[in-house]
């Protein structure tokens, strides 16, 4: 007869992923052990792998969690009748919000999603990709002339904006909401005054 699920079951699987990001992020991937997971937690190492039957399989669930939310947060925002300069700022505000605390998982995800086999690894990409073309139809639906004929533009423009964000990210961890609301704010001034400005031929080289 198959093991029923307790109540606490997700309440449970969810303060492993967290304590085990912590220890990832800590310790480093490799070093740390499924036991050392287990005895952080306080749970059995038997238990720990009624969870996960592998330290590759919890760390996969750890990015898959954490970029599964971010991505939900991102494309699950409502631009409709919204303009679009603004729907931007809520794009990068969202972007920001959603980057607070999450420190570790950041880095494990930086660290450690090519560890994953190749299938995992393209589930992950593919919420990044979706983030991606989130921000990307943020900047079309705000300068349709600048970007709809120039595909690469459009992309080197999208990746600009998520090296910004990832700049606040990494020295501005501690920020306040209002910081970063100021912040997100920035960068889309930044971006309107640029994609609607003139465009400058690039110079070419003697």
């Amino acid at each position: 007869m198959p093991r029923s699920i307790a109540r606490d079951h997700e309440d449970k699987r969810a303060r492993i992923l967290t304590i085990a990001a912590q220890l990832f992020a800590a310790q480093g991937y490799a070093q740390a052990s499924m036991a050392q997971v287990s005895q952080a937690c306080g749970i059995s190492k038997a238990n720990i792998y009624h969870y996960y039957p592998s330290k590759a399989a919890l760390l996969f669930d750890i990015l898959r969690t954490y970029l599964g939310d971010l991505r939900d947060k991102v494309c699950g925002l409502d631009g409709a009748g919204r303009d679009p300069s603004e729907q931007l700022y809520a794009l990068t505000l969202e972007i920001l919000l959603a980057y607070e605390g999450m420190d570790p998982l950041h880095k494990i995800q930086t660290e450690c999603l090519h560890l994953l086999p190749e299938e995992q690894q393209e589930v992950l990409r593919g919420y990044q990709r979706d983030m991606v073309r989130a921000l990307s139809g943020g900047l079309l639906a705000l300068a349709p002339e600048a970007f709809a004929a120039d595909r690469e533009r459009l992309h080197h423009s999208t990746m600009s904006i998520f090296g910004m964000l990832n700049w606040f990210y990494m020295w501005n961890g501690g920020a306040d909401a209002t910081a970063r609301q100021a912040y997100a704010r920035l960068v889309t001034d930044m971006v309107v005054g640029g994609v609607n400005g003139p465009r400058t031929p690039p110079t070419q080289p003697h």
